[in-house]
């Protein structure tokens, strides 16, 4: 197997499936380049606790568990949790839906959250705060990666005539919100977390494939 590799919904333009379809145990091409400042995140915070929230394949959740007392994952899709249980047993994974109130037992349960390429989904991106906020104890962090919109880049996509790749539209389970730094911290700091760290990976800042924040549960 390739060290990252894609999904089948990333290879098809239409999976036709009832949830994002996941046939690898590989890590993705995007934890190429989240994966080394997520490892260095953790290795600074020291966490106990973390839930990795829409964990997909389990993949980099394993890579990053040696960072943290106890590693977690969840996800919505079937094929992910069961690829996750069968290459990683030593770690827990559950099937839970980001809409959907997390199982009581995870409830303040946790010191971080990781959502990693996961609000873009999402047409209700608030459920990963609230989801979040179930889960953190008091000061708990949150870590949120996304894929970056700024002018440049975005006039970049127009002037290739990039736009109708990058937008997904003909693929289930594709991008459907896109952020720019302002938009995502606006969200933050409406959903009462202080951002304290930001970071733009892949490719140069300018034109960053994805922006990564860390963020503080303040109320």
């Amino acid at each position: 197997m390739n060290e990252y590799s894609r999904t089948k919904t990333d290879r098809l333009s239409s999976s036709d499936a009832a949830e994002f379809v996941w046939d690898t145990m590989d890590c993705t091409q995007v934890h190429a380049y989240v994966g080394p400042v997520l490892e260095s995140w953790l290795q600074q915070a020291k966490p106990g606790r973390v839930l990795d929230l829409g964990c997909g394949n389990g993949a980099l959740t394993a890579r990053l568990a040696k960072f943290a007392t106890q590693m977690v994952g969840t996800d919505h899709s079937d094929t992910g949790v069961q690829i996750a249980r069968q290459h990683f047993p030593s770690i827990q994974f559950f099937r839970s839906d980001v809409g959907e109130v997390l199982p009581v037992s995870h409830h303040g349960a946790y010191d971080m959250v990781l959502a990693t390429e996961v609000i873009e989904h999402l047409f209700k991106p608030r459920a990963v705060f609230e989801r979040a906020r179930e889960a953190l104890r008091p000061g708990g962090a949150l870590i949120i990666t996304t894929p970056f919109h700024g002018y440049w880049k975005n006039l970049a996509l127009a002037v290739s005539g990039k736009f109708d790749e990058h937008w997904h539209p003909m693929r289930d389970y594709g991008h459907i919100k896109f952020f720019s730094r302002r938009t995502l911290g606006l969200l933050l700091e409406e959903q009462g977390f202080l951002a304290a760290r930001w970071a733009r990976v892949g490719r140069v800042p300018l034109f960053a494939r994805s922006m990564m924040v860390m963020a503080s549960l303040q109320k």
